[in-house]
């Protein structure tokens, strides 16, 4: 079971945009993020660049400013922000659109202040899930890759100094210990000594 990554406290170190027209739904919004206390920002039509560091993105899903929403989401300064959309009817297309653009909530209109904090830590704390599998993904391939690394450079030294696995490895860790590297980094260096001096072979 996921345990809740967000506390409320933190709510008010975010940096919200929200990114509708200028009426009473896009106003019900700002309000409300105010009175929560974070750094809020309001645009319309969609701005070339987000301010920087901005953690979460209300936005009016209109199919008209699909491309430009889109556009704007990849030039985040960072990983995308938290996108939370403000609809205004359901169907096909519009659903479609949202999933393009990876919203994690969705706040009908017209706007009620009832759920809006609801929505905004449910898509925080999906938010903050979602980046701590990728890390812990991008963690996991950092291994394994470093694991190729050893078993390449254990089967050169074994090849080269005719000797067993396990004093291959041997080797790489006495290596790394002197080194104060990790046996990874001994085992990339092997690997590119044995590539140059074997004149490109693999």
């Amino acid at each position: 079971m996921q345990l809740a990554l967000i506390k409320l406290k933190d709510l008010r170190d975010l940096k919200v945009v929200v990114i509708h027209p200028h009426d009473v739904d896009g106003q019900m919004v700002q309000d409300q993020m105010t009175r929560i206390g974070c750094m809020t920002e309001a645009f319309w039509p969609p701005p070339r660049r987000l301010p920087q560091h901005t953690d979460i993105v209300f936005a009016a899903i209109f199919h008209d400013q699909h491309d430009a929403l889109k556009q704007l989401l990849r030039q985040a300064d960072k990983s995308p922000p938290t996108l939370i959309a403000l609809a205004e009817y359901e169907n096909a297309a519009i659903l479609q659109l949202m999933l393009d653009l990876g919203v994690l909530a969705i706040i009908s209109k017209p706007v009620r202040p009832f759920g809006i904090l609801t929505n905004l830590v449910a898509a925080r704390n999906s938010w903050l899930m979602q980046r701590n599998l990728e890390e812990r993904i991008l963690r996991l391939e950092n291994r394994l890759a470093g694991q190729k690394r050893i078993a390449k450079a254990k089967s050169i030294l074994m090849k080269i100094q005719a000797i067993n696995e396990v004093d291959a490895y041997k080797s790489l860790r006495a290596q790394a210990m002197a080194k104060r590297i990790p046996v990874d980094e001994v085992a990339l260096s092997v690997i590119n000594a044995h590539y140059l001096l074997s004149g490109g072979e693999a």
